[in-house]
């Protein structure tokens, strides 16, 4: 279980963690002082300080104090030419002059670029450069001022120092503080394969720069090449790996450097301590720059590949989108306009049919009733008995032709007017039922022989009455479309797995093929014979459109004809 320390006491820890950090990286720059000068080739605490006050806050700014006045008091304790009083002015001198610096570097980064980790552009990289020559002035002009009031520096040397305390801050900022915001900003290291590959190959190199400097007579040439060749691998690694390991390739290669030209080693060396210790510091400075500028160019650029990457993922997606709609809209005209194209189809289908209607029923209504009045007039004129009987014959049979026409009026007005019924439906029963009313309601002369066959293992739904108005109408053209002999009348009955199939076949006249295509149309007539009124087809193929069914008719001349149906069974 984690142990919550109350506000007060962590901030003291934080104070205190501070102070030893930078008491830390003070004796490490000390350590790599160059001998017999008050300068040194970089100074760490000063980057481990900017770096806390920017991850910890300005809260922190007691522990820089507090760590740079106990290791400048350590520092000067053992000279003999500094009495108590003025080491104590001098460290505490230098510690505010640090605390001051480490502030006012915050301050500007968090003004200037709105950010507590200034590399991620190229544009802050640059800014972070200037804020660390800017706030490097303070801390070097207080050190050596406090150097110059004890008597530690002379008067001619007070430019060289402080410009060589300057640029060691300035270096220690720029080798420590980039380095440390790189850990804080990303805490776990992920390495793929190809990046390790890359990272072996780096440390080969340098093994094999290492081996050619055991070489005698290639030492001397490579010792002074070799800030030349380090800087291609340093600029490697800022270009293929992030600021966290590039800036380590930097610290590693200037700690070593520092190391070997304090040791009178490498191509640092010249003539006085102070000239290699500026070389040195130049060096360290180029490289740190250079790692940094290019790493922050690079992190721009793939940020800005990944951001068109998302960008351009989501544009795919928004045109895919809108595509989609546009489709859909399409879609949705396009049903649209076929709906609308079958509506107008069905008007004008409609209104042709209701003219044909008008003229027809007109025709076909009085046609009977005329026929009736005049065979009336012959009756009442003529006296012979058996005419009488003739007459009466006849105006049955013109009123029968009147009934039949206004039955097959009302079935098409019932299917287009009603909705479908689901029932139960028994064939043979449905069949016989219409060959017994057919008998009695058409007067043939002749014997009718109709075979059906059944198959109907299970029970079928559909709409009886429409089922009815179907067979009767085939049926009963079967009947008076005879061929002068018996009529004899098949039927069909496949009931298939969701669908029925009717076949009604006869011996009767037959219909010519160019009227095929026409007998389904509204009082169409494909023979004057008989006495039809060319609705039965019509309402045969309507009413099966009802029921989203199928019909189709072969017909020969003297042979008969053929009707087959396939209507689906309704759920």
């Amino acid at each position: 279980m984690a142990i919550k320390l109350p506000l007060k006491y962590s901030i003291d820890l934080k104070i205190v963690g501070v102070a030893i950090l930078y008491y830390a990286f003070a004796r490490l720059g000390y350590f790599l002082a160059f001998e017999h000068t008050t300068a040194l080739p970089a100074w760490p605490p000063s980057g481990i300080a900017f770096a806390l006050v920017i991850l910890l806050g300005r809260s922190s700014w007691p522990g820089i104090t507090i760590g740079a006045l106990v290791a400048n008091i350590m520092a000067y304790w053992n000279t003999p030419s500094l009495n108590a009083q003025s080491i104590i002015v001098i460290s505490s001198t230098v510690a505010i002059g640090s605390t001051l610096e480490a502030l006012i570097g915050n301050y500007l980064v968090q003004t200037w670029m709105k950010s507590s980790y200034p590399f991620k552009n190229t544009k802050n990289a640059f800014r972070f450069l200037f804020v660390t020559m800017i706030m490097c002035f303070v801390g070097a002009s207080a050190a050596t001022l406090a150097l110059n009031l004890n008597n530690v520096i002379l008067q001619e040397n007070l430019l060289r120092t402080g410009f060589s305390l300057w640029v060691g801050n300035v270096v220690g900022i720029l080798l420590f503080t980039p380095f440390v915001l790189a850990i804080a900003e990303r805490h776990i290291l992920k390495l793929s394969s190809e990046k390790g590959l890359e990272v072996a190959i780096f440390l080969i190199l340098i093994i094999c720069i290492y081996g050619l400097l055991q070489v005698d007579y290639l030492r001397p040439t490579l010792e002074r090449a070799l800030p030349f060749l380090v800087l291609p691998f340093l600029l490697w690694l800022a270009f293929r790996f992030d600021l966290m390991i590039a800036i380590a390739g930097v610290l590693a290669t200037s700690l070593f450097a520092i190391y070997l030209t304090i040791s009178s080693q490498g191509p640092f060396v010249l003539t006085g301590s102070y000239e290699s210790l500026l070389l040195l510091q130049i060096f360290i400075s180029v490289i740190s720059i250079s790692t940094i500028i290019l790493s922050a160019t690079v992190k721009e650029r793939s940020e800005a590949q990944l951001k068109l990457k998302e960008f351009n993922s989501n544009l795919e997606g928004m045109v895919q989108e809108r595509t989609k709609e546009l489709n859909e809209e399409i879609g949705t005209r396009k049903q649209a306009e076929e709906t609308q194209q079958r509506t107008n189809q069905e008007l004008i289908k409609r209104n042709t049919e209701l003219d044909n209607f008008v003229y027809s029923v007109s025709h076909d209504l009085r046609a009977p009733i005329a026929s009736v009045l005049g065979l009336i007039n012959l009756a009442k004129k003529d006296s012979d008995l058996a005419m009488k009987d003739m007459y009466l014959e006849m105006i049955h049979k013109s009123a029968m032709q009147q009934d039949n026409f206004i039955k097959e009026i009302l079935d098409q007005s019932r299917n287009s007017r009603l909705e479908v019924k689901r029932e139960e439906i028994d064939f043979e029963d449905l069949i016989e039922e219409t060959f017994n009313q057919l008998r009695f309601a058409t007067s043939t002369g002749k014997a009718v022989e109709k075979i059906v066959h059944v198959n109907q293992e299970r029970p079928f739904y559909s709409d009886r009455w429409r089922l009815k108005v179907i067979l009767n109408n085939i049926i009963s053209n079967s009947i008076r479309y005879r061929n002068g002999k018996d009529p004899i009348i098949h039927v069909d009955v496949e009931i298939q797995e969701n669908a029925v199939t009717l076949a009604i076949k006869d011996n009767g006249k037959g219909i010519e093929k160019d009227h095929l295509p026409n007998v389904y149309k509204m009082f169409y007539r494909a023979t004057d014979d008989g006495a039809g009124s060319g609705l039965g087809l019509y309402i045969v193929k309507e009413t099966i459109e009802k029921l989203h069914g199928k019909i189709d008719i072969e017909s020969e001349i003297g042979k008969g004809t053929t009707v087959k149906m396939q209507i689906p069974e309704i759920v």
